[in-house]
């Protein structure tokens, strides 16, 4: 019995170069990407596995060698990399929608007050460099120049209530689809 060796190619988004957007300036050195925009800055050290090069105004990363980490890493690397060139100049955001009776959000200086069917109000602060604004009672829309920061954040909102399969209520993202489940029939 032969095994079956499966010769993998490069990676579709690890060798697509990142080009720098307008107005941003950045500095690579060795594994450090730091980028400054008009929202704010980034650093971020990218592992040993990758090599980084400039050529012709745009980001380019490579494998140092075919091992299954460097191959992970390869997608990864220059996804972060868009990320942070794209955030710190035009940002990164997350809608919210709130479904259900007496769910509202409002507003408090710049903390969030969530009204979810518990008890008490919820209040939430926002992390450095994320913003929430509130569009009605029941619209948030979470923004900041950090990908990773501001989902993180829009999650730990969705966690306080997830949407339910029954009636649909909850917290979820804008244009997510819930799959509905029927209720139990009962005695006919």
């Amino acid at each position: 019995r032969t095994s079956l060796k499966i010769d993998c190619g490069e990676s579709r988004i690890g060798k697509k170069p990142v080009e720098i957007p307008a107005g941003v300036t950045y500095k690579l050195d060795g594994q450090t990407l730091s980028c400054k925009g008009k929202l704010g800055a980034m650093e971020h050290t990218f592992p040993r596995q990758m090599i980084i090069t400039e050529e012709d105004g745009k980001i380019k990363f490579t494998k140092v060698d075919e091992t299954k980490q460097s191959r992970q890493l390869h997608g990864l690397c220059r996804s972060l990399a868009f990320n942070m060139l794209n955030g710190v100049e035009t940002g990164w955001e997350k809608d919210l929608v709130l479904v259900g009776v007496g769910y509202r959000c409002s507003m408090q200086g710049k903390n969030v007050q969530l009204n979810l069917g518990f008890s008490h109000p919820v209040v939430l602060t926002p992390p450095e460099g994320v913003t929430v604004t509130v569009d009605g009672n029941t619209k948030l829309k979470v923004f900041g120049y950090d990908k990773a920061i501001v989902g993180n954040f829009a999650a730990t909102i969705r966690r306080l209530r997830p949407p339910e399969p029954y009636k649909g209520k909850g917290v979820m993202y804008a244009g997510e689809k819930i799959l509905r489940k029927e209720g139990k029939s009962g005695k006919k």
